[in-house]
C-alpha cells in the first residue's frame, strides 16, 4: 500500500524561476505510482538554470490514495546534470504527519555518496547479523553497566536475570551510555 491512484503534482524551482504545478500524466510504464516501482516523465519547461527545490503531492483523491515516496531525480537535458531530491516519507493524510505535498530541497552529492555507504554498510551487517533472529534462537543481551543479561526466550518470554551457563544462548554486547 505505498503507491497512489491519485493525480500527482510536481513544481520545480530554479534560479530563473519555475514550473508552475504540473500534473504527472504519462509515465513510461503502463500503470504509474506502484510500490517499489520507477516512473520516469517528461515535463517541458523553460531551462530554470539550477534547481534547488520542488513540491510534489497528490490530489488525495481514490481509495488507497497515501503513496510513500523515496526520490525524485531530475536530469536536466541541457547540462547533463542529476538533481537529486530525497523524500523518504509518506504523502498520506492518514500516516506521517498528514501531509498530501512536500517541499524537498536538492540533496548535495556528498550527501547522496553518504547515504549510499550507510545503505551499503546496513546490508553489510544485516547479512552478518540475521543468523541470530532465527527462528528459535534465544538472545541473551549484556549491560556492561549493570553487568546483568536480558534473555529473550523463542517462546516470547523475557528473562530479565538472563543465563550466563546457557550454552545455546546468543550473547549480544550491548553499551549503555548515560
Amino acid at each position: 500500500n505505498a503507491g497512489t491512484e491519485a493525480d500527482v503534482f510536481i513544481s520545480v524551482y530554479g534560479e530563473r524561476g519555475d514550473t508552475g504545478s504540473r500534473q504527472l500524466l504519462r509515465s513510461q510504464k503502463s500503470k504509474k505510482f506502484l510500490k517499489g516501482q520507477t516512473d520516469i516523465f517528461t515535463v517541458e519547461a523553460v531551462h530554470l538554470g539550477h534547481l534547488y527545490k520542488i513540491v510534489i503531492g497528490h490530489s488525495g483523491l481514490g481509495s488507497g490514495n497515501g503513496w510513500f515516496l523515496d526520490k525524485v531525480v531530475i536530469k536536466d537535458p541541457i547540462t547533463d546534470v542529476d538533481y537529486t531530491f530525497l523524500c523518504h516519507r509518506w504523502l498520506d493524510q492518514g500516516q506521517d504527519d498528514g501531509n498530501i505535498a512536500r517541499e524537498l530541497a536538492v540533496t548535495a552529492p556528498s550527501m547522496l555518496l553518504g547515504r549510499q555507504e550507510l545503505e551499503l554498510k546496513r546490508e553489510e551487517t544485516w547479512a552478518a547479523e540475521k543468523w541470530k533472529f532465527q527462528k528459535g534462537n534465544t538472545l541473551q543481551f549484556y549491560n556492561r553497566l549493570t553487568r546483568g543479561f536480558i534473555c529473550l526466550n523463542p517462546d516470547s518470554r523475557v528473562d530479565a536475570f538472563g543465563d550466563k551457563k546457557n550454552k545455546y544462548g546468543k550473547v549480544l554486547f550491548i553499551n549503555v551510555c548515560i
